[in-house]
């Protein structure tokens, strides 16, 4: 009994877990406190691997979560009440994420933006709950309340 209980010791010790769990490992092994240990050791690297892809699984919830709210939210680019293009707002997210990749994407991305601040373009965001806020490109002139002037 003595040496059993010392061997249950020396399991807590090194795994850092309950007598409960330190003795039924000790009894799947026969008593043998290598074994034991051994059997610990691969059922914390099998939590492990269970706790990672759990937080995998939030992320990716997550992550999903966010790109069908992005979905729903338009981005429109308009000159006057004529809209230009409209695309849902991942899609421009993605075009930001691209243009800081890459040189060439960026010096079209600026020159797109001068040509649509000559030409008094502006962005109107449309969110899913009906809220549209609108973004002047123009910066002389930032009155929100007519974006058409």
């Amino acid at each position: 009994m003595q040496d059993e209980l010392r061997k249950i010791d020396m399991i807590r010790e090194r795994i850092n877990i309950s007598y409960r769990e330190a003795k039924e490992l000790l009894d799947e092994a026969d008593g043998n406190l290598v074994d034991a240990l051994i059997r610990a050791e691969t059922l914390q690297a099998q939590g492990w691997t269970d706790r990672l892809a759990e937080t995998g699984q939030e992320l990716a919830g997550q992550a999903k979560t966010y790109i069908e709210k992005g979905n729903q939210t338009k981005v429109k680019l308009k000159q006057g009440d004529k809209t230009l293009f409209e695309l849902p707002a991942t899609v421009g997210v993605l075009g930001v994420a691209a243009a800081l990749v890459s040189t060439e994407l960026a010096v079209i991305a600026g020159i797109g933006a001068v040509a649509a601040v000559a030409n008094k373009v502006f962005l109107e965001v449309e969110k899913p709950d009906g809220d549209t806020k609108v973004i002047s490109l123009n910066r002389r002139k930032q009155r929100r309340e007519d974006p058409l002037e």
